[in-house]
């Protein structure tokens, strides 16, 4: 089991070339990544999200990748209108102030745009020292997501056996309920009847028969904890054998709760109503710890 939250950093510095990359994982629904690096390695952009598409599921995860090249070779191109404009700016600038002195080169040379610099930096190099760095960034990055996992797979299986205990009173409790529906509805003809039931005992008798036939089948809840049961067993094989199970178990989630549901819809003992309680609490712990689980 893994967490969604992780952080991984990886860098190299030597004689020709500092690069460093961060990788930030944060909760999401969907895998959403988020790639941060120089415009000379836009083409590194679809290596690097094949790589983390390939190791993640979901998760928002962010990128960031900086690359310096010491001993790149240095282009200078003049911007030829640019230094038209401002050459034509400045002598019409003399002309207003009444002065024949011609503007200098410096003074021409000194705005940006008229001389452009570029490094000629080799993007295949790049790559050959970014990907391998990306991959040391994301060991750390796996290894912390592991760890967070750890610590949030020891708190779902907490609650997990909090759910299986209840479920395992409220089975110990089930066979209670014929003798409690029975004894409800003879109550309730003996204060109809008073004293003609012991005329009509048989009819009586039957009456509460056939009723308490009828409550059962409305009020049994063995189905259900039998799903539940199996909904359990399923969350807890999913939990320790897939390394991504945030989907499936959010869907479990969903079964186990419709089953708590109508077990304490059903509840006539207030035994039963009280771990119906503790089962919701329990559920919804797991469901807060599933928001980070990959």
């Amino acid at each position: 089991m893994k967490s969604m939250t992780g952080y991984g950093w990886a860098e190299v510095q030597d004689e020709e070339v500092h690069a460093s990359i961060e990788i930030k994982g944060y909760n999401s629904r969907f895998l959403d990544v988020t790639i941060n690096l120089p415009p000379f390695l836009s083409a590194l952009e679809i290596p690097v999200r094949e790589y983390l598409a390939g190791h993640c599921r979901r998760g928002r995860i962010e990128v960031s990748i900086r690359y310096k090249e010491f001993n790149a070779p240095l282009a200078i191109s003049l911007n030829r209108e640019a230094a038209k404009a401002y050459w034509e700016a400045a002598k019409e600038t003399a002309r207003l102030l009444g002065t024949n002195k011609e503007p200098g080169l410096e003074l021409i040379l000194s705005f940006d745009e008229v001389l452009e610099t570029e490094r000629r930096r080799d993007p295949e190099k790049a790559q050959k020292r970014i990907m391998p760095l990306l991959e040391e960034a994301f060991i750390e990055f796996e290894a912390y997501r592991r760890r967070e996992g750890d610590h949030t797979y020891g708190d779902i299986l907490s609650n997990l056996e909090s759910l299986e205990k209840s479920r395992e009173l409220i089975v110990s409790h089930s066979g209670e309920l014929e003798t409690i529906i029975k004894e409800n509805i003879k109550t309730r003809f003996e204060e109809l009847l008073g004293d003609r039931i012991d005329e009509n005992r048989i009819l009586a008798e039957n009456r509460i028969l056939a009723e308490t036939a009828v409550l059962l089948v409305k009020s049994t809840i063995s189905e259900e904890l039998s799903r539940l049961k199996a909904h359990l067993e399923e969350f807890r094989a999913e939990a320790e054998q897939n390394l991504s199970p945030g989907k499936k178990l959010d869907f479990l989630c969903q079964e186990i709760n419709r089953e708590i549901n109508t077990i304490g819809s059903k509840a006539v003992l207030l035994e039963l109503s009280r771990e119906t309680v503790t089962m919701k609490n329990a559920l919804e712990n797991i469901r807060e710890q599933l928001r980070n689980i990959e």
